[in-house]
């Protein structure tokens, strides 16, 4: 989960100075900068099956993903997260000239831990609601083997769909790609 580093509130420009030069990310909550917690083997497979996945049908196309380290700055940047992977098709936007902290995700995809889950289904998604340009979220679980997919509906709604069958194909229809369920879980426990 996440912890307090720094009790103070600092600004987004101080955030911004102090993130780019160090060993660990912090997310950032109006003024509050939070430390995130470490990652499990499981969980940096799962992200690396999926980018790779997501990569390989990307090649050719105007879109990228990104894992883990990509600032997404939401509202302005009243807040900056860290997803685990995010998907832009097109011209991408950032918060600043340090192209380090993007505005215009499409995907983004969170791998659901312990620690992590409730912010993931809860305060985090509803922070990236905020953003204009998303249009799918997806949540991944470790144990057992599950993706959700929530998408944006024309009618400014989310829709759920549920995949736990090792044999599902999950369509991102915003990026018209497709993931195989049990490819997600190569080489995982």
């Amino acid at each position: 989960m996440l912890a307090t580093e720094n009790t103070s509130l600092v600004s987004k420009e101080e955030y911004l100075r102090l993130e780019r030069v160090a060993d660990t990310r912090s997310e950032y909550h109006q003024g509050q900068i939070l430390a995130m917690a470490g990652a499990s083997r499981n969980h940096n497979r799962i992200v690396t099956n999926v980018s790779t996945s997501l990569d390989v049908q990307f090649r050719k196309r105007d879109c990228n993903n990104y894992s883990n380290d990509m600032r997404v700055s939401i509202q302005k940047g009243d807040r900056f997260l860290y997803p685990d992977i995010v998907v832009t098709c097109g011209k991408e936007e950032f918060d600043d000239q340090e192209i380090d902290s993007l505005l215009n995700p499409v995907v983004i995809i969170e791998v659901l831990s312990k620690s992590t889950e409730a912010y993931d289904r809860g305060l985090k998604f509803l922070y990236y609601q905020g953003i204009k340009s998303l249009q799918e979220y997806v949540l991944i679980t470790q144990n057992p083997k599950r993706v959700e997919v929530y998408s944006m509906q024309r009618n400014g709604n989310w829709s759920y769909h549920s995949f736990n069958d090792i044999s599902d194909e999950i369509s991102l229809k915003s990026v018209n790609c497709q993931l195989m369920l049990n490819d997600l879980y190569i080489k995982c426990d």
